[in-house]
């Protein structure tokens, strides 16, 4: 699978944490774990 079209699926995930404690975008923790898998 692309990249592109992998953080195209990722993006759609909806990010339930606190706006205000989040310090990395939900899409790209996603992405780093199935990259480490």
């Amino acid at each position: 699978m692309e990249l592109k079209k992998l953080m195209e699926h990722i993006s759609i995930i909806p990010d339930y944490r606190q706006a205000w404690k989040v310090e990395h975008k939900l899409s790209d923790i996603l992405l780093l774990t199935i990259c480490a898998v």
